[in-house]
Parts: C-alpha cells; sequence; structure tokens
C-alpha cells in the first residue's frame, strides 16, 4: 500500500533544483535582499543531494533508513557524526543492511574519512552535507540546530529540542533565522503525520465533540534501557552512554518520551498551557545507575482560556501501562490511543477505520522532501520548541512542588549543561557520599534556585 503522505509525482531532485529552492526566499514577494545565498545548499559540484546522519543510535539509525526511502533518487548518504566510533560502525552497518534490503544500495557512500567521532563530529558532518539528520541525545540538540541553521542546511530533527529554558531559547531563534533562509525543518513529533491523528483531531477542532473542556494524556510504562558503570569510566563517559537518567542530557522522561502525547494536547487546543500544577517522585529503589529522574510525574496543565490537561508519565513494572491522548467536549468524547482505536463517541460518533499498518516514523519524512523538492514553506521547529518547553515547564513544576507559568519557564536561566561539552567536561550532577545522584526535592529552598 502507498505510504499516504507520499507525493503521486516526484519533481527529479538534482544540485540544479535544490539550490534554486533552498537559496531563494521571498517574503511578500520581495527577495530578502539581506540573506546572502547559502554556498551550503550544495557541498560539492555534482548533482547528489548530500545527507549528514550525526547522532548514530537507534533512533539516528532508523530515521536515515525512513529519509532515505523517502526522498528516494538523487540523493546519497555521505557523512556519519558520533561521539562513539562504536555507535556509528553498528549504525553504517544497520543501514547498509537496509539500503541492500530496500535495493537502494547506491544511495549510501559514507568512507572511513566522512565517518566523524568525538564531540566536534557534528560540525564535521554538517559542512559536507545539503540535509541533516539531527539525533543526538537532547540536550546537546540545540547546539547542532544553531549549527545547522547558521550553514543553510535543511534539517530532520529528532524531538524533544532542548531541556532547560536556555536551549529553547536557542531553538527558536534558530526557527526564526530558519525561516528567513527558506530552510526546510522537520522535527520528529510524528503523530503529526499519522491519519488518524490528523483525522481525528481535524474532528475535534471542527467541533464534533464539541467544546472541548478537558483532556487527559498519558505515557505510563515500563523501565528502559540502564548501563551499568564500566571501570575506569569518567564521569562524562558514564553519564553519557545512561544519558537517559541524567536531566540534563535527557530532559527526564516527562520531556524524553512524554512530549509526543503533550504535543498532541497542544496540537487539539492549538496553543500551549499557561501553567503547570505538578507531583512526582522516585518510589522505586534506587542505584546510582537510576540516575537522577523521577519514575513518576503527575501534572495539571492549565490553558489560557481555563481548560485543563491532565497529564500523567510513569517509569514502574507491573503497573498500568497506557500511552493515549483523551478529549472530553461537551458533545462527545475523543480517545486517541497509540496502536489502538481512535473514536469519537457522543453526538457525532466517528472511528478510524483505515486498514494495515500505519508507520508515522516513516510518514513525517514524506512531506519534509515534499517541500525540499517542491520549495514549500515546512518549518516544525515553533511548535517542537513550544512542545518541549510544555513538557520542561511540567517537570519544573513536579521537581520544585510549585506553580509554574509559561513565561517562568521561557525565562528561566537555570542551565543544566556541563561546564563543556567534551570528555574533559565536568556534568552537574555528581554522586553522593550515599552513592547515588542527588534528586530534586520539592519545596527545598536549596533545591528551588536549581529548578526555576
Amino acid at each position: 500500500m502507498k505510504s499516504s503522505n507520499q507525493p503521486e509525482s516526484e519533481p527529479q531532485l538534482n544540485r540544479r533544483n535544490f539550490l534554486k529552492t533552498t537559496s531563494t526566499a521571498v517574503v511578500g514577494g520581495t527577495l530578502l535582499g539581506g540573506l546572502a545565498i547559502e554556498r551550503s545548499a550544495f557541498a560539492a559540484g555534482d548533482d547528489t543531494v548530500k545527507i549528514a546522519l550525526i547522532g548514530c543510535g537507534g533512533r539516528g539509525t532508523g530515521a536515515c533508513d525512513q529519509t532515505l526511502r523517502a526522498a528516494g533518487k538523487g540523493v546519497k548518504l555521505i557523512a556519519m557524526g558520533d561521539i562513539s566510533k562504536e555507535h556509528l560502525e553498528k549504525s553504517l552497518d544497520s543501514i547498509k543492511e537496509s539500503a541492500a534490503n530496500d535495493k537502494h544500495e547506491d544511495l549510501i557512500d559514507v568512507p572511513e574519512e566522512r565517518q566523524f567521532v568525538g564531540w566536534d563530529a557534528y560540525q564535521k558532518a554538517i559542512e559536507l552535507a545539503d540535509v541533516v539528520i539531527l539525533a543526538t541525545p537532547p540536550g546537546i540538540r540545540p547546539i547542532h540546530l544553531e549549527a545547522a541553521v547558521n550553514a543553510g542546511k535543511n534539517i530532520f530533527s529528532e524531538k524533544p529540542l532542548a531541556t532547560d529554558a536556555p536551549g529553547i531559547r536557542k531553538v527558536l531563534a534558530a526557527a526564526k533565522l530558519a525561516k528567513e533562509k527558506n530552510l526546510k525543518v522537520a522535527v520528529g513529533l510524528q503523530r503529526h503525520h499519522h491519519p488518524a491523528y490528523i483525522e481525528t483531531i481535524k474532528r475535534i477542532q471542527d467541533g464534533d465533540i464539541g467544546e472541548v473542556l478537558s483532556m487527559r494524556c498519558y505515557w505510563n510504562g515500563q523501565r528502559p534501557w540502564q548501563h551499568p558503570r564500566k571501570p575506569g569510566m569518567t564521569e562524562m563517559q558514564y553519564q553519557m552512554m545512561n544519558w537517559y537518567y541524567f536531566t540534563w542530557i535527557c530532559g527526564d522522561h516527562i520531556v524524553e518520551q512524554h512530549i509526543h502525547n503533550l504535543d498532541v494536547c497542544n496540537w487539539i487546543k492549538g496553543t500551549h498551557p499557561v501553567k503547570a500544577y505538578g507531583m512526582g517522585g522516585a518510589q522505586k529503589p534506587r542505584t546510582s545507575d537510576d540516575g537522577e529522574i523521577y519514575d513518576h510525574h503527575a501534572v495539571e496543565f492549565e490553558y489560557a482560556d481555563g481548560t485543563r490537561m491532565f497529564s500523567q508519565c510513569r517509569h514502574m513494572m507491573h503497573c498500568w501501562d497506557s500511552v493515549a491522548e483523551h478529549a472530553t467536549g461537551t458533545l462527545g468524547t475523543a480517545d486517541m490511543a497509540d496502536g489502538g482505536q481512535f473514536l469519537i463517541k457522543g453526538k457525532n460518533p466517528y472511528q478510524f477505520s483505515q486498514r494495515g499498518h500505519i508507520n508515522a516514523w516513516q510518514e513525517e519524512h514524506y512531506p519534509f522532501w515534499d517541500a525540499i523538492r517542491n520549495n514549500k514553506d515546512y518549518n516544525e521547529l515553533e511548535y517542537g520548541a513550544h512542545s518541549t518547553l510544555t513538557a520542561i515547564m511540567g517537570r519544573m513544576s513536579t521537581y520544585s512542588g510549585k506553580v509554574i507559568t509559561w513565561d517562568e519557564a521561557l525565562n528561566s536561566t537555570v542551565n543544566l549543561g556541563p561546564d563543556q561539552y567534551s570528555w574533559d567536561g565536568k556534568p552537574q550532577p555528581a554522586v553522593g557520599a550515599d552513592g547515588l545522584y542527588p534528586m530534586a526535592m520539592p519545596g527545598d529552598p536549596d533545591w528551588l534556585k536549581k529548578i526555576v
């Protein structure tokens, strides 16, 4: 079955027409005279659109496979970058295997001299590419987004886009500059490209459940991977290997995973919330490999019109699991379950009934490449940043025990990052005398200044 978002016909993608679409920005019918034509629209003097993958973990590998399928002829993966040589080589082997299965081995050309390893690998890969895939852990993403936009590259970026407010402000500035440069930027909030979500939310916004009174959303599931410390590891090496469990690099699971559900509720409302009232903690007995994050968060978000969104995310074994979103209106209810049914009940009943598996991770790449080919406006950074900040605002509330406003979250000066992004850098979290990483303590004045 043909993917629903795939264009019926695709114009030939080559250096000449790509250069035309990526270097000419028009506002109100007038060429943006203050912007130089980007020399980086194509990295070399041939007709191949060059792709670079930055961040070679499982999600980066998958995103690269998917963008190659969506782009088709006229593109080539020519560079990869990661802080781990082992990750890069494993990813390249997987991409080659997938390309062989899809019979497009000719789209892979990443010799050893274009396999970049280290903290500066992103700079080297960006320089060579026309389109970059950013799939590192999210704490580093604002740096990479800024660099890619400054270099004039079209971008597919995974979510979330940052882990703290300074990072969000950097992303919003990049979003503005990307629009001025007429760059195409996709963000991996793939529910926006899932036909069931698109249709159900359109019906909600068209009034099928009446006025939306409240929403509920969940990412309640099992504890993900953990990587025990290896002998001789530095603190930065350990935290990067175990990145999911450190707020500066992950954002906590309310940011890293639950962002998808929060994003759907923002989509329904067409805006972001203005306040967060949260609580959370860690109930499971902890070890040092659990890092500093919570294992449960519960947040009530308030929108400007008074609508409330009730949010839960949890990592606990043998508990009730749910990854879903729900809306209640004056005329009915809507239920949206990832991998499940999409239903509207009430005055205007509806059930999404398309047959066959829908891979939204694949679907999200088709409109991105359609925008590149046909010079369509395409920039998902702003709403991606707003959904990321929604999650950060929720975490700030659960960590502090305070009501947090949108403006407080956006304007926070708390920077969670290390003193430098290198193997010599020192992350802020450090193991205490009890062998555990300290966790945020709601209501503690000393903790509050580290959070808000």
